[in-house]
């Protein structure tokens, strides 16, 4: 307890130092634990000396992907997308056990009942179940 109590407490010198608020995303990552390196694309809002400075100050690597390589995530953020569109703007979730609730019936519903176009109108849990009975998806 007192190693990690003393660790908050440098963490948060090292934030009043800083300049930062209690609020920031950096002072609020910090505080739960230090990693070794950030990962970001190249966008404005992470290369500004705003997001950067606080990793860099907390001697932590800043990592970015490389020019060219926008599509990395493009099924995450399409998932997502989705996600929003068809179940968070639709419901009102006023906690977040609702929230979570509401997600893990969504993602039930989106694997085993939602039909996918790109899959031939076959849901993800059977397009992976076809694939996993077949001898040549093991090889």
């Amino acid at each position: 307890m007192a190693v990690s109590r003393h660790a908050t407490l440098s963490v948060r010198r090292q934030g009043e130092l800083l300049g930062l608020s209690r609020t920031s995303f950096c002072y609020e990552a910090l505080v739960k634990g230090r990693p070794k390196i950030v990962n970001t694309d190249q966008g404005a809002q992470f290369t500004a000396d705003a997001f950067t400075a606080c990793p860099l100050a907390a001697n932590i690597q800043v990592s970015m992907d490389g020019r060219g390589r926008a599509l990395d995530n493009v099924f995450c953020e399409r998932l997502w997308r989705t996600v929003k569109y068809e179940n968070i703007y639709l419901n009102q979730y006023d906690t977040v056990r609702q929230l979570q609730a509401g997600l893990t019936a969504y993602f039930d519903f989106y694997n085993h009942e939602r039909p996918h176009q790109s899959l031939n109108y076959r849901t993800p849990a059977e397009e992976y179940f076809v694939l996993c009975s077949e001898p040549a998806a093991f090889a």
